[in-house]
């Protein structure tokens, strides 16, 4: 029987079809249809959480995308100008912690450097694109309980050094428009292939 791996919050299947590669029973989970056909539940993940059957029942691993739009600490002027942005900011923050706290033995949540205000745990390590071959840069924070730290694959940090400010930080620099979120948010190949091959054995030990 394979290995179930729920992917939550995450409409590009990027993370869900690495695993599948290699073999897992590999699902995720979004308010939004998934733009790679495959094993997706559309719906609230607390649909999921609370009835494991939906999936085919209880997975090993889950690999978590919440939203990070009151989370982040590049943001965190807004709160200032915008009240209820505090009460989203708390109802973000909760929904992190919820996750974190499921009583699954492998846990990855995944989003930017945090402000203080979230009042979220200590994430464990900070990546860049450009450790996985990607020459961007985007600090992300890792939060992992019962995996190891995520190991550079295939670090190309001098060659994107060469390149433009704008290029470097692509996703930074992307224009507003209806695409905007999707494209910010979107795992890089090479960090969904890096979690997939460093982890599998793990946890299917």
């Amino acid at each position: 029987m394979k290995t179930k791996i729920l992917i939550m919050c995450e409409e590009s299947a990027t993370v869900r079809e690495a695993f599948k590669r290699i073999g897992y029973d590999a699902w995720s989970c979004d308010l939004k249809p998934t733009k790679i056909p495959g094993q997706h539940y559309q719906g609230d993940i607390f649909d999921i959480i609370n009835n494991w059957n939906i999936i085919g029942g209880k997975p090993k691993a889950v690999i978590g995308h919440p939203d990070c739009t009151y989370l982040t600490n590049s943001g965190v002027c807004w709160l200032y100008k915008d009240d209820t942005r505090w009460y989203k900011m708390f109802d973000a923050s909760l929904f992190f912690k919820q996750l974190w706290n499921l009583d699954i033995e492998h846990i990855c949540l995944e989003n930017p450097i945090p402000h203080k205000y979230a009042t979220l745990p200590k994430y464990t390590q900070i990546i860049q694109p450009w450790m996985f071959g990607h020459t961007e840069r985007k600090a992300t924070c890792l939060w992992l309980k019962g995996l190891p730290k995520l190991k550079e694959t295939n670090n190309v940090r001098e060659e994107m050094l060469k390149l433009p400010k704008a290029q470097q930080q692509r996703i930074h620099y992307c224009s507003p428009g209806p695409q905007r979120a999707e494209i910010r948010s979107k795992t890089f190949q090479g960090i969904a292939d890096a979690m997939a091959s460093q982890w599998g054995a793990i946890i299917d030990a």
